[in-house]
């Protein structure tokens, strides 16, 4: 895939509101982004005035800017049908709609120019139970981590401004074979070979990541997805 085929479709902030209904009490989310016209500054923790609903699980400089494939849209409606959500970007809380590759297509550390910011992606999304109650489905996070549409994290390198139809340029892949694809797939299809861990973990990984991959290497064993899935 060409870099100079990707273009920002569209870029969403949310603000922080009550969430999951009685069943989750005291719960925030930001996850019902809103498309914003014109340039929009970014820094180290994200887009100028997006919000989250618990910065213990996200937000942050290791998640800065969430970003999710648009193609995926075509392939939700196909599998779920043509929910309102999916009328438009913003469905999976996005702060950037990506028009141009998936998760087959990004790796882990890419460096990526967009407007005048330097990204560089940090992480894949590990999808949790706020998909459920967008969706209306108590599986739709389960289909997102089986499936692999994902999305992934940017931390921010260098603040500016971007824009929709902005092009996204990318500027240095350092690990070509660490697909965002390829790493999530390792949680998904639950891995616990010590060799493959231990190749993996010799990569820049985030913290959380790298202790989920430590805790498999230490013991053999898979973690419990029930409280983020299910929430």
């Amino acid at each position: 895939m060409s870099p100079s085929q990707v273009t920002i479709r569209a870029v969403l902030t949310g603000t922080a509101k009550p969430y999951g209904g009685p069943s989750k009490p005291g719960k925030q989310s930001a996850i019902d982004k809103q498309p914003i016209e014109g340039p929009l500054f970014v820094d180290t923790l994200g887009l100028q005035g997006d919000e989250q609903g618990d910065r213990r699980i996200h937000g942050g400089p290791e998640k800065a800017v969430h970003c999710y494939p648009w193609q995926h849209y075509a392939s939700w409606r196909h599998d779920i049908g043509p929910l309102p959500v999916l009328e438009r970007a913003g469905a999976f809380g996005e702060n950037l709609s990506w028009a141009g590759g998936d998760e087959h297509d990004v790796c882990l550390g890419d460096i990526w120019r967009i407007g005048s910011v330097t990204l560089q992606l940090s992480q894949p999304r590990q999808p949790c139970w706020k998909l459920n109650v967008r969706f209306g489905r108590d599986d739709m996070s389960a289909l997102v981590q089986q499936k692999l549409r994902i999305g992934w994290y940017f931390r921010v390198l260098e603040p500016g401004k971007l824009q929709a139809g902005d092009v996204a340029e990318l500027v240095e892949r350092p690990h070509a074979d660490w697909s965002v694809a390829r790493l999530a797939g390792l949680v998904r299809d639950r891995k616990t070979d010590p060799e493959l861990l231990d190749a993996v973990l010799a990569l820049p990984l985030v913290d959380s990541w790298r202790r989920l991959f430590e805790r498999r290497r230490q013991s053999g064993a898979v973690e419990d997805w029930t409280a983020r899935l299910r929430g």
